[in-house]
């Protein structure tokens, strides 16, 4: 029983990131959701109560491999290995969870309504943190003096884009859906571009 509960809790969790991905939180029916999950519809009542819940679930699907994706990050690590590393956990997340994604960019941009404040302090902290491991990388010479929120932040779009914005990326690149091959090349390129640009000044 636990096996099939586990399994209908996971369809309806990746059929409602689909559906608030595509038509967010207010527009989104739990009877949609049923429907592309192939569960009744108490199940999802059964399961997460309300939609609101339901919804709540999703964005901790994809908070929690975010914060695990700062793993990495420590004064002590070597800022090649460790950006390096960060990068290819974000495209990862990219492309594991790409509707999970969007919907965590979108509650963002409404100012993060639905988020805790535990979520959101949990965020936050993950971001000071690796800002100030990199900054202590800076003083110490091990990397350019450059700023390290706007590093923090430039890392975050070019990963973060291949799931937000992957109608435009596969538009572009005549591909109905990116190969493992193409995130291989993205991560590698991103790699390539922050650790040129984070080389000590000689």
């Amino acid at each position: 029983m636990s096996s099939i509960r586990e399994r209908n809790k996971e369809l309806i969790l990746r059929a409602a990131s689909e559906e608030f991905a595509d038509k967010g939180f207010a527009a989104s029916k739990t009877s949609d959701i049923a429907a592309k999950a192939g569960v009744p519809k108490p199940n999802v009542y059964y399961y997460f109560k309300s939609k609101e819940n339901l919804y709540r679930e999703v964005l901790e699907s994809i908070i929690d491999p975010i914060l695990r994706a700062s793993t990495p990050f420590n004064a002590d690590g070597e800022p090649n290995e460790v950006l390096s590393n960060y990068i290819r956990s974000k495209i990862l997340i990219s492309r594991d969870l790409p509707f999970a994604s969007k919907v965590f960019a979108s509650e963002i941009m409404h100012g993060a309504p639905h988020l805790s404040e535990k979520q959101v302090e949990q965020l936050n902290a993950q971001a000071r943190h690796n800002i100030e491991c990199i900054q202590i990388w800076i003083d110490r010479g091990q990397i350019a003096p450059i700023d390290p929120h706007h590093l923090m932040f430039s890392i975050w779009a070019a990963t973060q884009t291949y799931a937000d914005f992957d109608w435009q990326i596969t538009a572009i690149t005549g591909k109905a859906k990116l190969e493992d091959s193409d995130y291989e090349a993205a991560t590698q390129t991103i790699i390539r571009l922050v650790l040129k640009g984070c080389a000590p000044d000689r």
